[in-house]
């Protein structure tokens, strides 16, 4: 990881390096967030920003609202029935998906959404979430990729991803940008 983080100083944005190691959590969860945030301060040499604006818990309402319009950026036209289908699983859950996924993290200022769904879908196929991978697909479409860009990103991770998963995903794609 670090070898790759020390390769990413000399091409991107340190900052976007930053939004999409904080929204790792999402799909990587907290501990591997927190390992990757701490192996990014290393070998950057970057200071921890003194605050954050957009984690203020004072931001419940601005959460909320970014969040139900990047979830619908991302859903398109199956919005609704996302959020039905959510809530059919516990309302904790719809909640806590727009206000904190799409809200608090994937709708934070500091990388366009597109890049953040290539970031999603590379955690989902690398983390073998198939259904969540088969959506976010469809979400880096509605967010402005293109076939080629979600193509390059599951070529990136054949070091990670089995070759018959890969072949899964690929298939999956075609699938998706058919629709």
């Amino acid at each position: 990881m670090r070898a790759v983080m020390s390769d990413a100083l000399a091409v991107a944005d340190p900052v976007a390096v930053e939004e999409i190691i904080l929204q790792s959590y999402l799909f990587a969860g907290f501990p591997r967030a927190l390992n990757a945030a701490r192996a990014w301060r290393l070998v950057s040499e970057r200071p921890s920003p003194v605050e954050d604006d957009e984690a203020s818990v004072d931001d419940l309402a601005l959460w909320k609202k970014r969040g139900e319009e990047t979830c619908a950026i991302v859903y398109g036209e199956s919005y609704e029935q996302l959020r039905r289908n959510i809530r059919g699983l516990h309302p904790a859950l719809d909640e806590w998906m727009i206000v904190d996924g799409y809200g608090k993290v994937l709708g934070r200022p500091g990388v366009d959404l597109r890049t953040r769904e290539l970031c999603v879908v590379a955690a989902c196929a690398a983390s073998g979430q198939q259904r969540q991978l088969h959506s976010h697909l469809h979400g880096a479409l509605n967010a402005g990729a293109s076939s080629s860009d979600l193509a390059a990103v599951l070529d990136a991770l054949s070091d990670l991803v089995s070759r018959d998963d890969l072949s899964r995903y690929r298939q999956l794609l075609r699938k998706v940008a058919a629709s």
